[in-house]
């Protein structure tokens, strides 16, 4: 079994993680008119993620007290915690790396009793009573995304040994072109298999727990790749 210390673990944070987007559900339930035609934009690649986002997080109207109580009815993977606890057991470091809100990740791990993880996203700030603004302090040059995942697996690879990628989307596809092995939910698989990168389908972290030690043992083989004319990866822009 190689070294569990030999592998860094990447994991995307909304419909990964957290059942649903977060942003997205904040949107729905406190968004003020507009937020739908940045969606849109970026949606057709006139924008990217980082504008899309920024735009949109100043287009809601909340208090802090409302966003409180909105992000402690949203829930995650029912097999996160178990997987958190078997990262800890095998000393495998993990990273969230999200293009989502910092301050949501935090609040939403910590409703569900996880502290102890770092976190690489977007940071969400109060201007006002209802007013919010947006940083994104890992974007880089020359990416459209407020949270630059490319950059992510760059900085886990300079610490040495492999990476694994754990990811559901659009957001995740340039950073998995670039791991060693990738544990896909959703549009995430289809990406994989079309571009011919080693992964594993999961529909749950219960699966991803099944699966880590067989990782760390070198015992998980690519999945068979099916040529790209056989599928259809329809990617959203950063």
């Amino acid at each position: 079994m190689s070294s569990p210390s030999s592998w860094n673990i990447l994991c995307d944070f909304d419909g990964t993680i957290a059942v649903e987007d977060v942003i997205d559900s904040l949107l729905d339930r406190y968004g003020r008119p507009g937020w739908e035609i940045l969606e849109r934009d970026w949606r057709a690649g006139v924008i990217g993620s980082a504008v899309c986002m920024a735009g949109q997080v100043a287009l809601l109207d909340m208090s802090r007290d409302e966003l409180a109580r909105h992000l402690n009815g949203l829930h995650i993977d029912h097999g996160f915690a178990s997987f958190v606890r078997a990262t800890i057991e095998y000393g495998v470091p993990m990273e969230i790396v999200s293009d989502g809100l910092d301050h949501a990740i935090h609040a939403i791990l910590a409703n569900h009793g996880i502290d102890t993880l770092p976190t690489v996203a977007n940071h969400l700030l109060q201007s006002g009573p209802r007013d919010w603004s947006l940083t994104s302090p890992f974007s880089v040059s020359g990416c459209r995304a407020g949270t630059c995942k490319c950059a992510r697996v760059e900085a886990a690879n300079a610490r040495g040994g492999k990476t694994l990628l754990i990811g559901d989307g659009a957001s995740d596809f340039c950073a998995a072109d670039r791991v060693d092995f990738v544990f896909a939910k959703n549009r995430l698989i289809e990406h994989c298999r079309a571009a011919g990168i080693p992964y594993a389908p999961i529909a749950s972290f219960d699966e991803a727990r099944e699966l880590l030690p067989e990782l760390l043992a070198g015992r998980l083989p690519a999945q068979t790749v099916i040529p790209l004319h056989a599928t259809s990866s329809q990617e959203l822009p950063a």
